[in-house]
Order: structure tokens, then sequence, then C-alpha cells
């Protein structure tokens, strides 16, 4: 009894501290990062035991049950399709894809807007056939990121990503007579190996070096108002305090609020890390596409216009 009690319990502090405490830590820091899967191994045995003593069960259901909440794989909205379509997607410099790989997944997903990041490849020449693949689209470009559309484009600026050479790019594409924003980002990576190695000046400084970042995605945010989308490898798993910051100044999730199952985008460590979110549209569908030669994966996500944003903006 005590076993199920202890696992119930961890499981819950777990949570709530790596959601509510998040990066203001280093130890609430790595629980908020961790893969929420890990929280599931124990339960097995957790279980077995309190089968074998016979007492304690329901509450080790009720552990596994908050787990199996926590790691998504009880997320399912309703979906239907949208008008609008958006893909991002890490590439991984194409060190684990060719061209044709890449540009046949991209193809097939019919996207109106593809964000692809990671985008300064290994192979000279591996940029140009990429894009050779993809006709019809615009493409703008900012330091390893670039920007295609298939809807007409108005302008496009960088803003330096601080503590890194890389660049933010802001696309201003017109969508159904109204000029909608898309930010291509990748944020750094907080490196939280390097505790393993006992290096936490070296996770303190990537978490810092991050928080720069999210305040310079959040005044590009507050910059102006109207449709807005960030699309983009944000290394960000959808849990504590920076998640959060990113959601308030670009509004929510398109998995959440239209995903089901676990959404990994990054699945060699089980891990969502890879996100839309959009202010004045709304997510009807959005989903982790198959592997397209890289080590992320692809996410679509579908949009329609929101009506409520639509009537203030003819008024």
């Amino acid at each position: 009894m005590r076993l199920a009690w202890l696992y119930l319990l961890t499981v819950a502090a777990v949570w709530l501290l790596g959601e509510f405490v998040g990066e203001r830590t280093l130890p609430t820091l790595l629980l908020a990062y961790a893969p929420a899967v890990l929280w599931l191994l124990p339960a097995p045995f957790v279980l077995a035991w309190t089968l074998w003593r016979r007492q304690g069960m329901a509450v080790a259901l009720a552990g596994l049950l908050l787990a199996a909440w926590a790691a998504g794989l009880f997320h399912w909205q309703p979906q239907q399709p949208g008008t609008l379509r958006v893909v991002t997607f890490n590439v991984a410099r194409g060190t684990q894809g060719t061209p044709e790989r890449i540009t046949a997944a991209l193809r097939a997903a019919d996207a109106d807007l593809l964000l692809l990041q990671e985008t300064n490849f290994v192979r000279p020449g591996f940029r140009e056939e990429l894009l050779a693949g993809l006709p019809g689209y615009t493409v703008r470009a900012g330091q390893e990121v670039l920007t295609l559309s298939r809807l007409p484009v108005e302008d496009a600026r960088t803003s330096a990503a601080p503590g890194s050479r890389r660049t933010f790019l802001e696309t201003r594409v017109r969508w159904r007579g109204r000029a909608v924003r898309v930010v291509n980002a990748h944020l750094g990576t907080v490196l939280v190996s390097s505790a393993l190695k006992g290096d936490f000046a070296r996770v303190r400084q990537t978490r810092d070096t991050r928080a720069e970042q999210v305040k310079r995605l959040e005044d590009i945010a507050a910059r102006e108002p109207g449709p807005l989308l960030l699309g983009g490898d944000l290394n960000t798993p959808p849990r504590g305090l920076v998640y959060r910051q990113l959601r308030r100044a670009f509004g929510p999730d398109a998995f959440d609020l239209a995903g089901r199952g676990p959404g990994w985008t990054f699945p060699g460590l089980f891990l969502r890390i890879d996100h839309v979110m959009t202010r004045g549209l709304t997510p009807t569908r959005a989903r982790v596409l198959t592997n397209a030669g890289s080590d992320h994966r692809p996410l679509l996500a579908e949009f329609q216009e929101d009506r409520r944003e639509a009537r203030l903006a003819e008024r």
C-alpha cells in the first residue's frame, strides 16, 4: 500500500514541479524536460507488487493513469480539415535524408506554408536540389531557417537569436485578404545532458540563453496586433514556464487544441518539441507525419480563420 501511494504522490509531484516551477531551478528544469514516458516505467513493478500483496491496486492504477495522462497518451481532440495548412520540420542539415526523400514528404503534406529549420546543409548543392523539388513556393531565408509560402508574400525580416548565430525569420503573407505574420524559429537547446557530467554551469548557461531568445520572440509577438503564427523547433516540451510564455505571446498550441496522442516530433527521446502556436487562427487538425529523413518528424497543422478576429478586422 505504501509503495502504491509513493508512486502516485511521486508522479503528482513530478508533474506539478515540472509544470509550475519548471525552468526556475535546475532540478525542476530537469523534471520538466525529461521524457514524460519515464514516469510510466515503474508502473508494471508497482502494479505487480500491489497485486501480489492484494492491497493498493486502486492507488497504483491511479498513479498509472496520471502518468499516462501527463505523457499525453490520452490526448484526443476533435478534428476536421482546415483551409490553411502549415508544416514545421527540422531537416537536420540533410544528414539523415536525401533531397528527394524530404521533398516527397513535403509535397505529400500539400502545405501552404513550410517552415524548415537546420537548413545549413552539410552537402553542397543540397539546398538547391531541395528547393527545385518544391516548385510553386516563394522562399524567404534566415540563418539556418527557410520559410516557403504558396501564399502571396508581402515582406520578410530577420531578428538575431541572442547567444547564437541563428536568426528568427518573420514573413508576412496574405491569406483570405488579411496579413498573417509567420515566425519561423529554432530555439537553442537546454543541455540537460550536461547534468550527467556534473556540468551544471553549462545547463544554467544554455537555460539563460534560451530565456533571452524567448524574450526576443515575445518582443516580436508584441510588435503589432493581428493574426500571428509561430512555428519551429522550439526545443521545449509542452510543459514548464517557457512553454507557457510562448503560448501567452503567440496563442494556443495547435496540437493541444487539435491533436491526438503524445505527438512525439522527436521520437528518439519520446518528446514533442516542435510546435505551431497561433493568434487569430483556429486550429482544426494537427498531426505528426511519418519519417521524412530527419531525427525530427514533420508536424502538420491545419487552421480555419478565427471568425471573431475577422469581424473585428472588418470594422
